[in-house]
């Protein structure tokens, strides 16, 4: 257990589960605003500070949901560093029982889509903190890894500065008809996708049926970094071919100055 600024504090939860060159480990931040769940993939047998990716989950989504258990091994595995992922506002363990979307929507609107928004981002900033202090992750050396929901509030921690580079998409300036108006994100992403400026891939699912495309290409442009890639594959909104997921997970392990050892293997074959 470590403590954070008298204020914060990092609890294991059980033991590592450790299978396949990969331990997975629970943890909790508590802070005064209340308990941030999540959980750390790291190669087994290896001790910290690693290099990590943050990996933001989608809209009724979880830290352990599917996608995030196969990045968060992938990056342990195959590129050999941490991933860490904790659940959203009104998400996994933050509530008694899972919510629908348009509960949990109403929620933010009801407590205020800025008050929320920085919720989460100070909840990142907590998590990173805590893991830093507590010698698992290298805080130099942090990626972003987060698309539709995680992109909500990937935005705008992108935006403050913590982390290196970063995987974003599946959002927009448009949000769809079905959302309450107050949960709508334009104005705060016209605010803070400016001040994003580190080397970022954009994902567009270009059979888009939640968010139109017109509105993610529209969040692309503001986006403020001068090194930005669009990636584009056809499908729908939960659509992520393998392509897509290993540009995304190429882009981050490059752009955090590491080896690529399945790349390195393939160039040197």
């Amino acid at each position: 257990m470590c403590e954070i600024g008298q204020v914060d504090v990092l609890r294991w939860v059980g033991e590592a589960a450790t299978g396949g060159g990969v331990s997975e480990r629970q943890f909790h931040v508590v802070r005064d605003e209340g308990d941030v769940p999540g959980v750390m993939w790291f190669p087994e047998g290896v001790d910290g500070p690693l290099p990590v990716v943050l990996l933001g989950h989608g809209g009724s989504g979880h830290k352990r949901g599917g996608r995030q258990e196969m990045l968060g091994r992938w990056f342990a595995a195959e590129a050999g560093i941490g991933a860490v992922a904790i659940d959203g506002p009104y998400h996994g363990e933050r509530v008694a029982g899972q919510m629908s979307a348009t509960e949990y929507q109403s929620r933010i609107a009801e407590l205020g889509v800025d008050k929320v928004t920085d919720g989460m981002v100070g909840d990142w900033d907590a998590t990173v903190d805590a893991l830093v202090a507590d010698g698992w992750i290298d805080g130099e050396r942090v990626g972003y890894l987060g698309l539709s929901m995680g992109t909500r509030f990937g935005v705008p921690l992108v935006a403050g500065g913590r982390v290196r580079c970063a995987v974003l998409g599946k959002c927009g300036m448009v949000q769809p008809a079905a959302m309450p108006v107050g949960v709508d994100m334009a104005p705060r992403f016209a605010v803070d996708a400016p001040r994003v400026t580190v080397p970022l891939l954009f994902h567009v699912q270009w059979d888009d049926e939640l968010f139109p495309r017109s509105g993610q290409l529209e969040l692309f442009d503001l986006l403020g970094s001068p090194d930005k890639q669009l990636i584009a594959f056809p499908g729908p909104h939960r659509g992520a071919v393998p392509a897509a997921v290993a540009a995304w997970c190429s882009f981050l392990v490059e752009r955090l100055g590491l080896v690529d050892r399945l790349g390195a293997e393939r160039r040197t074959s």
